[in-house]
């Protein structure tokens, strides 16, 4: 008589084995030896504890880096759906920091044939990059929002490509990040190339910068209209990168210069200066051979050495065309959270600093001022515009315009919406032409609601913010007070004459103008 074990006593043999493998084999985890079988239920629900409490504990308002409110608001958009609030806030806003936009009692009202009155969607920068400096090719960006420096590498295929259709029907541009520029990179939209400590795609072979790469790169594709050097990043100032061989593929190797399958290890310095003489001479040397705007992008921690860059573009009358400020709060780049945590000032602080110092030297008017670090919501880009930005750069926020659910584990390779990952099969679930047409949507929308905030408070462009504008909750006993009270200076006036004007700019970037 053939015996058949029941199908239960399958289950109870595999638990004996687990029991068996805790007690007398493996020695790691402590909980797994003690409480075999039950010690595994532990870590399972420990791994998935974020998405427990994203999904069923946090309230609106209290998740970080973004709330569900923010991230609701941003997929609405995105989806050209309804991102209204109904019953009026949940949003604390006697919380230190709350933002409140001082509107006008008659706002501003669009005359007949204004430009935006065919585009509500129409916000260019209402500065031109590069023109102070007389660059051979000036820039105006046709969008005061567009995508910050995220590499190829880091990002997955799909999502470069969807991001660079979607700047294209945006008007906006594509900061290429550190990692090269990459075919997906090149769909269409305006391109900023930016490069960091180990020179990607202009690179020598000795891993030096290569100028003759670089005017290579910019002959190739007129896309690229501005070149920034990254200095520090938001996550990890002063520190470098490592980018291990297991992820180089031959594609990357090749946009990156590097060899496949061998680590590289990005040093936390330049190689190709080391003093503020020798980089404004790079910025130089590159804006002459290339005929191109060049900037700077950096976290602000200490002020002596941004002094002496200030003291010195005033005494040779050149200098960075752009600065990009980054904050603390950044966070596309994977880093230590001694780092993330701890080094550099928020956006905030280290803008005010910064700006404020270029006010003392005289220097504001030439040059265009981008912000960075959680900046993709009207009201923040308010404060932003009001303490003296141009431009505003989002990351995480066009992230997750195209599908980033905040996993949070892009430093794992194992993102679930296929959009920090280099597996192709996750990346198969971006439909790219479906998420462009949403990173799109997101900035039109943006731009749209922006400029109803601007035209409440009476102006035609965010440009004509001032400090007075902006009030802020400071404490408990210093209740609320305006930007210029807070922070301690006067924003330089804008030259603004109408936005007709920079509708008919021949520098204007993006759509039929170019």
């Amino acid at each position: 008589m053939e015996f058949i074990l029941p199908w239960w006593s399958w289950i109870l043999i595999f638990l004996l084995i687990v029991v068996i493998w805790d007690i007398f084999i493996q020695r790691s985890h402590t909980i797994k030896h003690n409480f075999p079988v039950v010690g595994h239920l532990r870590y399972w629900l420990e791994s998935i504890g974020p998405e427990m409490r994203q999904y069923f504990v946090a309230n609106n308002r209290e998740e970080l880096p973004f709330n569900r409110i923010e991230r609701g608001w941003i997929y609405a958009s995105a989806k050209k759906e309804n991102n209204y609030e109904g019953f009026g806030t949940d949003r604390d806003i006697y919380a230190h920091q709350h933002i409140f936009v001082k509107n006008a009692m008659i706002g501003y009202q669009l005359p007949v044939k204004h430009p935006n009155q065919t585009d509500p969607y129409f916000l260019p920068c209402a500065k031109v990059i590069g023109a102070f400096n007389k660059r051979k090719r000036p820039f105006r960006p046709a969008s005061i929002i567009n995508v910050s420096a995220m590499s190829f590498g880091s990002l997955s295929a799909a999502a470069v490509e969807a991001m660079n259709k979607g700047v294209q029907k945006a008007n906006a541009y594509h900061n290429t990040g550190e990692g090269g520029l990459s075919p997906y990179h090149k769909q269409g939209g305006d391109v900023v190339f930016h490069f960091g400590t180990d020179y990607f795609g202009v690179r020598s072979k000795e891993g030096n910068f290569s100028m003759e790469k670089m005017t290579d790169l910019v002959r190739a594709n007129p896309c690229i209209r501005a070149i920034e050097i990254k200095l520090s990043q938001g996550a990890k100032p002063g520190k470098g990168g490592v980018l291990p061989g297991a992820k180089i593929t031959k594609e990357i190797a090749e946009i990156r210069g590097v060899e496949v399958g061998k680590d590289v290890l990005s040093p936390a310095t330049h190689k190709a200066f080391s003093t503020i003489e020798e980089l404004l001479d790079l910025i130089e040397d590159i804006a002459t051979a290339t005929g191109l705007p060049v900037g700077i992008k950096a976290a602000i921690g200490k002020l002596d050495q941004w002094e002496a860059l200030a003291d010195l573009m005033k005494q040779r009358g050149s200098g960075p065309d752009f600065i990009t400020i980054d904050g603390g709060e950044g966070g596309t780049g994977a880093a230590p959270p001694s780092f993330a945590d701890h080094v550099s000032l928020p956006w905030v602080y280290g803008f005010a600093s910064i700006y404020k110092l270029f006010v003392q030297k005289g220097l504001t008017e030439r040059i265009v001022f981008i912000g960075s670090g959680k900046l993709g919501f009207p009201a923040k880009a308010a404060m932003a515009f009001a303490m003296g930005v141009d431009v505003i750069n989002v990351a995480r926020e066009a992230m997750m315009s195209i599908g980033c659910i905040q996993a949070q584990v892009c430093h794992t390779n194992r993102c679930p919406a296929g959009v920090a990952t280099q597996s192709k099969w996750l990346q198969k679930g971006i439909n790219v032409p479906l998420k462009s047409d949403r990173l799109a949507q997101y900035f039109k929308t943006f731009r749209k609601e922006f400029l109803e905030v601007t035209h409440a408070a009476g102006y035609e462009h965010p440009c004509q913010f001032t400090m007075n504008d902006i009030q802020v909750n400071v404490d408990d006993d210093y209740l609320s007070s305006d930007l210029k009270t807070v922070y301690g200076y006067d924003k330089t006036p804008v030259p603004f004459e109408s936005m007709q004007k920079l509708y008919d700019c021949h520098h204007l970037g993006g759509g039929p103008n170019t």
